[in-house]
């Protein structure tokens, strides 16, 4: 009997493998930043920020820190071919790749999401990935939200006909042009979120935490962490969003104990270094950039759970005696 395609999915539980800890937990270095990165790096004439700049950062972040990390999540345009090329990314770590197009399309309150020109699953995976990555934008009431959900569903369906992991990564928006989603709004709109787009694909979720800075109550942030976790049809991670390392930390832990499976952490662990000059920026990231990644993964590792032990978690069919004749991932 021919196995159904996408039965085993070998390759994508070893890219997920392959970008977790020993214990089966992420801290994934997340650094696929482009239009932001330009923005870091000269805050007041992002415009002026040169490829060569972006590049030359990303590989010092990625020879740096990538070490202490799990995995490493780059973009196609000014990192992950640049790292593997000068040899700044270690062939240890897993390799996650950005499929979608930096920054969206449409009006504020209907943000269109796409795939990034010239660029595409397999492509990702033929280059080594061991995972893919895409961000939608995606709030449940917006005029494109079934729009979106076909693009998860399309990529999806990309990667388990080759076989690679993804990870999908949505970030809400207001549909109150102007206007920020903060406060119960925001939780309402991410915990929805993960229902809707885990029962449509994805073999992760890089979720945002369920409040805003605003709110700073731990016992609210418990329960809807927990509202979260029993939402998301799949393991899931927590996404730094730009906050500050501290808080950040605190909600990591929240996460969690909540079920969380880990992290990807950009921001939070090297934006202190974009403005500095080359030997001030490589000294932060030696010291405090590698502090604070560290602090990350033990507090994950202590208080995550193995994303194998997700209820969710992808399955696959027991190879038996003669699989590899019908092999189709």
């Amino acid at each position: 009997m021919t196995a159904a395609p996408g039965a085993y999915r070998l390759g994508a539980r070893r890219g997920l493998d392959a970008c977790a800890s020993d214990r089966g937990t992420f801290t994934v270095l997340a650094l696929d930043h482009r239009q932001n990165l330009r923005k870091a790096l000269r805050p007041d004439d992002p415009a002026a920020t040169t490829y060569e700049e972006m590049v030359a950062f990303k590989r010092a972040v990625v020879r740096s820190l990538a070490p202490v990390a799990t995995g490493t999540l780059l973009d196609p345009e000014i990192g992950a071919a640049q790292c593997i090329a000068d040899g700044s990314l270690p062939a240890t770590s897993g390799l996650i790749v950005a499929i979608e197009a930096t920054g969206y399309a449409g009006p504020p309150t209907a943000r269109i999401s796409r795939v990034l020109e010239g660029w595409s699953v397999e492509k990702a995976k033929l280059m080594g990935a061991s995972a893919a990555k895409l961000l939608v934008y995606y709030h449940p009431g917006a005029s494109n939200a079934v729009d979106q959900e076909g693009l998860v569903g399309q990529v999806s369906a990309a990667c388990r006909a080759v076989d690679l992991a993804l990870f999908v990564e949505p970030l809400s928006f207001s549909l109150a042009d102007g206007e920020k989603l903060t406060g119960e709004a925001r939780r309402e709109v991410v915990i929805e979120t993960a229902r809707r787009l885990t029962a449509i694909g994805g073999d992760v979720l890089k979720a945002e935490f369920p409040y805003d800075a605003s709110v700073v109550d731990p016992a609210r942030w418990r329960e809807a962490c927990d509202e979260l976790d029993a939402a998301s049809q799949v393991p899931w991670v927590l996404l730094s969003g730009g906050v500050d390392d501290a808080t950040f930390e605190a909600q990591v832990e929240v996460a969690c104990r909540a079920g969380a499976s880990g992290v990807l952490a950009g921001r939070s662990v090297w934006e202190g270094a974009a403005t500095l000059d080359a030997a001030a920026r490589d000294a932060f990231l030696a010291t405090t950039g590698r502090d604070r990644l560290r602090r990350l993964a033990e507090l994950v590792d202590e208080a995550g759970r193995p994303w194998r032990e997700h209820p969710g978690a992808l399955a696959a069919r027991e190879p038996g005696e003669g699989w590899y004749r019908d092999y189709a991932g």
